[in-house]
């Protein structure tokens, strides 16, 4: 599985979003953009996107922005990425179109396998607990060590 930058920055985004999610203020794609890193133009197709899938809201005006559609432990990273990834769980091609049988057997032993584990442990990993490894990551790389 090959997760695209679109799908990588769009996790980064909602992240982003999950981290501010308390103040309950909406967030500009422009300031996602500027702290992230990411181009404002890639970010606005991505939020098109999340969108779409009702993972986020839209608010208009001077004061507008984006805000998560729900609470950051009531979106998984599977919501996100199979939102934005249209090849996530696209069903392989078949292998030969004379040998159906290995195509069954590909896709019971295989590939059908492979799509459950991928979706249930991106479906196990929420926005929360990627913000309590981001702080277990700033925790850690805070420590000073003496000698």
């Amino acid at each position: 599985m090959k997760i695209s930058a679109k799908g990588r920055y769009g996790v980064a985004a909602m992240t982003y979003l999950a981290r501010n999610y308390a103040s309950g203020a909406p967030i500009t794609i422009i300031s996602i953009s500027e702290k992230l890193g990411i181009s404002k133009i890639y970010l606005e197709q991505v939020f098109s996107l999340l969108k779409r899938a009702n993972l986020v809201n839209s608010i208009k005006g001077s004061q507008g922005g984006y805000q998560l559609a729900r609470e950051p432990r009531a979106i998984s990273a599977y919501d996100i990425l199979s939102s934005i990834e249209l090849s996530l769980m696209e069903k392989a091609a078949p292998a030969s179109d004379k040998m159906p049988e290995l195509n069954r057997a590909l896709a019971t032993k295989v590939f059908t396998p492979l799509d459950d584990n991928i979706k249930e442990t991106l479906s196990n990993v929420r926005l929360d607990d990627i913000l309590t490894a981001l702080d277990a990551q700033k925790d850690a790389d805070s420590l000073m060590y003496f000698i």
